[in-house]
Protein backbone atom coordinates (compact mmCIF):
# COMPACT_ATOMS: atom_id res chain seq x y z
CA UNK A 1 0.00 0.00 0.00
CA UNK A 2 1.20 3.47 -0.75
CA UNK A 3 0.88 6.43 1.54
CA UNK A 4 -1.85 8.96 0.82
CA UNK A 5 -0.56 12.14 2.48
CA UNK A 6 -3.84 13.98 1.87
CA UNK A 7 -6.13 11.35 3.38
CA UNK A 8 -7.63 12.54 6.65
CA UNK A 9 -9.90 9.70 7.78
CA UNK A 10 -7.99 6.55 8.70
CA UNK A 11 -7.20 4.49 11.79
CA UNK A 12 -3.92 6.22 12.75
CA UNK A 13 -5.51 9.68 12.54
CA UNK A 14 -8.52 8.52 14.58
CA UNK A 15 -6.13 7.24 17.25
CA UNK A 16 -4.24 10.54 17.17
CA UNK A 17 -7.46 12.55 17.57
CA UNK A 18 -8.58 10.25 20.42
CA UNK A 19 -5.71 11.60 22.51
CA UNK A 20 -7.45 15.00 22.73
CA UNK A 21 -10.39 13.73 24.84
CA UNK A 22 -7.96 11.43 26.67
CA UNK A 23 -5.94 14.53 27.58
CA UNK A 24 -9.06 16.18 28.99
CA UNK A 25 -9.83 13.04 31.00
CA UNK A 26 -6.25 12.76 32.23
CA UNK A 27 -6.14 16.38 33.38
CA UNK A 28 -9.54 16.01 35.07
CA UNK A 29 -8.40 12.91 36.94
CA UNK A 30 -5.21 14.69 38.01
CA UNK A 31 -7.20 17.75 39.14
CA UNK A 32 -9.43 15.59 41.34
CA UNK A 33 -6.54 13.32 42.33
CA UNK A 34 -8.09 10.11 41.08
CA UNK A 35 -4.69 8.51 40.57
CA UNK A 36 -5.64 5.01 39.36
CA UNK A 37 -7.90 6.54 36.67
CA UNK A 38 -5.21 9.07 35.71
CA UNK A 39 -2.65 6.28 35.40
CA UNK A 40 -4.99 4.10 33.32
CA UNK A 41 -5.88 7.03 31.05
CA UNK A 42 -2.23 7.85 30.45
CA UNK A 43 -1.44 4.21 29.65
CA UNK A 44 -4.30 4.12 27.11
CA UNK A 45 -3.06 7.38 25.55
CA UNK A 46 0.51 6.04 25.35
CA UNK A 47 -0.69 2.82 23.73
CA UNK A 48 -2.69 4.77 21.11
CA UNK A 49 0.46 6.77 20.38
CA UNK A 50 2.47 3.59 19.79
CA UNK A 51 -0.23 1.96 17.69
CA UNK A 52 -0.97 4.94 15.43
CA UNK A 53 2.61 5.21 14.16
CA UNK A 54 2.98 1.47 13.72
CA UNK A 55 -0.37 1.21 11.93
CA UNK A 56 0.41 4.13 9.60
CA UNK A 57 3.72 2.58 8.53
CA UNK A 58 2.48 -1.01 8.40
CA UNK A 59 -0.66 -0.34 6.36
CA UNK A 60 0.55 2.59 4.27
CA UNK A 61 -1.69 5.15 5.98
CA UNK A 62 0.88 7.89 6.45
CA UNK A 63 -0.65 11.34 6.11
CA UNK A 64 0.32 14.97 6.41
CA UNK A 65 -2.33 15.33 9.12
CA UNK A 66 -0.75 12.52 11.15
CA UNK A 67 2.75 13.88 10.66
CA UNK A 68 1.68 17.25 12.09
CA UNK A 69 -0.97 16.33 14.64
CA UNK A 70 0.56 13.18 16.18
CA UNK A 71 3.43 15.08 17.83
CA UNK A 72 1.10 18.01 18.58
CA UNK A 73 -1.33 15.82 20.52
CA UNK A 74 1.63 14.34 22.41
CA UNK A 75 2.76 17.83 23.40
CA UNK A 76 -0.77 18.79 24.49
CA UNK A 77 -1.12 15.60 26.54
CA UNK A 78 2.24 15.90 28.28
CA UNK A 79 2.11 19.68 28.72
CA UNK A 80 -1.41 19.52 30.14
CA UNK A 81 -0.46 16.77 32.58
CA UNK A 82 2.65 18.67 33.69
CA UNK A 83 0.63 21.83 34.34
CA UNK A 84 -2.03 19.97 36.31
CA UNK A 85 0.65 18.22 38.39
CA UNK A 86 2.19 21.52 39.58
CA UNK A 87 -0.08 21.83 42.66
CA UNK A 88 0.55 18.17 43.58
CA UNK A 89 3.48 18.48 45.98
CA UNK A 90 4.43 14.80 45.75
CA UNK A 91 4.89 15.06 41.98
CA UNK A 92 7.84 17.44 42.44
CA UNK A 93 6.74 19.22 39.23
CA UNK A 94 7.28 22.95 39.62
CA UNK A 95 5.94 25.80 37.50
CA UNK A 96 9.40 26.62 36.15
CA UNK A 97 9.88 22.99 35.08
CA UNK A 98 6.58 22.92 33.19
CA UNK A 99 7.48 26.29 31.63
CA UNK A 100 10.84 24.90 30.44
CA UNK A 101 9.18 21.84 28.88
CA UNK A 102 6.32 23.74 27.23
CA UNK A 103 8.56 26.63 26.17
CA UNK A 104 10.99 24.24 24.53
CA UNK A 105 8.17 22.50 22.68
CA UNK A 106 6.73 25.79 21.40
CA UNK A 107 10.16 27.09 20.38
CA UNK A 108 11.16 23.94 18.50
CA UNK A 109 7.74 23.63 16.84
CA UNK A 110 8.10 27.20 15.57
CA UNK A 111 11.69 26.66 14.44
CA UNK A 112 10.74 23.41 12.69
CA UNK A 113 7.83 25.08 10.91
CA UNK A 114 10.05 27.94 9.74
CA UNK A 115 12.90 25.71 8.54
CA UNK A 116 10.50 23.37 6.73
CA UNK A 117 8.70 26.35 5.13
CA UNK A 118 12.02 27.05 3.41
CA UNK A 119 11.97 23.56 1.90
CA UNK A 120 14.54 22.06 4.26
CA UNK A 121 14.01 18.78 6.12
CA UNK A 122 13.90 19.17 9.89
CA UNK A 123 12.52 15.97 11.36
CA UNK A 124 12.88 14.54 14.82
CA UNK A 125 16.18 12.90 15.72
CA UNK A 126 17.18 10.39 18.38
CA UNK A 127 17.76 13.04 21.07
CA UNK A 128 14.29 14.50 20.58
CA UNK A 129 12.82 11.00 20.72
CA UNK A 130 14.79 10.27 23.90
CA UNK A 131 13.36 13.45 25.42
CA UNK A 132 9.82 12.28 24.65
CA UNK A 133 10.51 8.81 26.04
CA UNK A 134 11.86 10.34 29.27
CA UNK A 135 8.87 12.69 29.55
CA UNK A 136 6.48 9.75 29.16
CA UNK A 137 8.53 7.59 31.53
CA UNK A 138 8.46 10.33 34.18
CA UNK A 139 4.71 10.79 33.84
CA UNK A 140 4.17 7.03 34.07
CA UNK A 141 6.47 6.85 37.11
CA UNK A 142 4.87 9.78 38.95
CA UNK A 143 1.32 8.57 38.31
CA UNK A 144 2.35 5.07 39.45
CA UNK A 145 3.93 6.54 42.58
CA UNK A 146 0.85 8.64 43.36
CA UNK A 147 -1.41 5.62 42.81
CA UNK A 148 0.70 3.42 45.08
CA UNK A 149 0.87 6.13 47.74
CA UNK A 150 -2.82 7.02 47.66
CA UNK A 151 -4.27 3.55 47.33
CA UNK A 152 -1.79 1.82 49.63
CA UNK A 153 -1.01 -0.76 46.95
CA UNK A 154 2.29 -2.59 47.14
CA UNK A 155 3.65 -0.44 49.95
CA UNK A 156 7.09 -2.01 49.40
CA UNK A 157 7.19 -0.36 45.96
CA UNK A 158 6.53 3.13 47.28
CA UNK A 159 10.15 4.10 47.98
CA UNK A 160 11.60 2.66 44.73
CA UNK A 161 8.81 4.38 42.76
CA UNK A 162 9.59 7.67 44.52
CA UNK A 163 13.31 7.42 43.73
CA UNK A 164 12.53 6.47 40.13
CA UNK A 165 10.15 9.37 39.54
CA UNK A 166 12.57 11.88 41.11
CA UNK A 167 15.46 10.63 38.99
CA UNK A 168 13.39 10.60 35.82
CA UNK A 169 12.17 14.14 36.49
CA UNK A 170 15.69 15.55 36.38
CA UNK A 171 16.77 13.31 33.49
CA UNK A 172 13.70 14.46 31.55
CA UNK A 173 14.46 18.11 32.25
CA UNK A 174 18.09 17.71 31.18
CA UNK A 175 17.09 15.93 27.95
CA UNK A 176 14.44 18.60 27.27
CA UNK A 177 16.95 21.45 27.61
CA UNK A 178 19.82 19.72 25.79
CA UNK A 179 17.67 18.49 22.91
CA UNK A 180 16.21 22.00 22.55
CA UNK A 181 19.71 23.44 22.29
CA UNK A 182 20.69 20.75 19.81
CA UNK A 183 17.64 21.47 17.62
CA UNK A 184 18.45 25.20 17.67
CA UNK A 185 22.03 24.42 16.62
CA UNK A 186 20.79 22.09 13.86
CA UNK A 187 18.40 24.82 12.63
CA UNK A 188 21.16 27.44 12.58
CA UNK A 189 23.39 25.14 10.53
CA UNK A 190 20.57 24.46 8.04
CA UNK A 191 19.66 28.14 7.78
CA UNK A 192 23.28 29.16 7.16
CA UNK A 193 23.74 26.70 4.30
CA UNK A 194 23.85 28.20 0.83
Amino acid sequence: MSADPGRLVNVPNALTVSRVPLTILLCTFIEFRVWPAALATFVVAAVTDMIDGWWARRFGQLSTFGRVFDPLTDKILLGGAFIFLIPVEESRMRAWMAAVVIGRELLITGVRGYVESLGKKFGADWFGKLKTVLQCAWLLAVLSYLTISEEGWAESLKRPAEVLHHGLLYAMLAATILSGLQYCWKASVLLNQE
